[in-house]
């Protein structure tokens, strides 16, 4: 009976582990893929970004004296001027900042949600019908708030140099001398501004995978659509193409449900604005950029999210399939 109960114990702290590794390299490998269309999708988020003059095309006005003066349009910027203009301005290298937080920060976050949600989903199939729905609502956001709690300063420092913009031969912030500006000027607290938007946000790793389940059993029930004929490795091969077109369905349809909070939790984020909690930050940008504010960036954000979301899920599954075999 001991033994019985110490292999059990063994097994469990295995599988637990091969969750943190595997969430851990599927968040690493999606990170590291879609960079780019991260730091293009932050400064589209942010307020700064429509005051720019680099951004937007100038206009030569004549006054009534025969002069002239220059307005910048105040128009949002699109995804591929946002892009040109780093380039031109910053250096392709620009569209890797903050990659360096990201990649610390992303292993141990993917690697906490999907533990949480493995182990979440293992309790909670004791208390509800197990595999439904309420199932994977619960652990979801468990494991998003787990996510959250223990990572947002690592984001927080990310979204800063994301949204620094200088040209090239200017000396840019690294990830240390932006830790300790933040604890400077805001302490402590600073590093966890933008958390109730992220909180906000679970309603989005929520939609994701009850989706991504639904999607995941319904092929589990239809394995005959698998080509007859087909070898073993096809097979799992057919898989797991299944499994990346579920992940990308889900994950678009949840980041258009709950794209506003993204936008709201950069402008949170931003260093030293009127931006200070989220409902004050739910009314300003309301009111002075109107309601279609909260999108910008949006499709910034699916370009990124399809690729960067199945990488993740499928290395992730991968990592279980080939434990499972060990």
């Amino acid at each position: 009976m001991v033994l019985q109960a110490s292999n059990y114990f063994i097994m469990a702290q295995r599988e637990t582990l091969v969750h943190l590794f595997a969430g851990g390299c599927g968040g690493t490998a999606g990170a590291i893929l879609t960079c780019p269309l991260e730091v293009v999708k932050t400064r589209l988020q942010s307020s700064g970004v429509t005051f720019r003059p680099i951004y937007f095309p100038q206009v030569h006005l004549q006054t009534i004296n025969g002069g002239s003066f220059v307005r910048s349009t105040p128009l949002s910027p699109g995804l591929l001027q946002i892009l040109k203009t780093i380039l031109e301005k910053e250096g392709a290298r620009s569209l890797f900042r903050g990659l360096g937080p990201n990649l610390v920060g992303v292993a141990p976050s993917r690697a906490i949600y999907f533990a949480s949600y493995s182990g979440a989903k293992e309790h909670f199939n004791t208390i509800f019908e197990p595999e439904s729905k309420k199932v994977h609502i619960c652990s979801a956001a468990f494991a998003g708030f787990s996510s959250i709690t223990a990572t947002n300063p690592i984001w927080l420092v990310k979204t800063r140099l994301q949204l620094e913009a200088k040209e090239r031969g200017q000396k840019k912030m690294n990830a240390v001398q932006c830790v300790k500006r933040v604890y400077q000027m805001q302490g402590f607290r600073g590093f966890y501004r933008g958390m109730t938007a992220s909180y906000a946000g679970i309603s989005e790793t929520i939609i994701h995978f009850v989706i991504y389940e639904a999607l995941k059993q319904r092929l589990r029930q239809e394995r005959y659509l698998t080509p007859p004929g087909t070898t073993h490795v096809n097979q799992d091969s057919w898989d797991f193409l299944g499994l990346m077109v579920s992940a990308g369905i889900s994950k678009t349809c949840a980041s258009c449900v709950a794209y506003p909070h993204e936008v709201i939790r950069t402008r949170l984020r931003e260093e030293g604005t009127k931006y200070t909690s989220f409902l004050r930050t739910v009314r300003l940008v309301a009111k002075e950029e109107g309601y279609t504010a909260f999108y910008r960036g949006l499709m910034a954000q699916l370009i990124r999210q399809i690729p960067n979301t199945a990488t993740m899920m499928v290395t992730y599954e991968l990592i279980l399939y080939m434990a499972e075999r060990v």
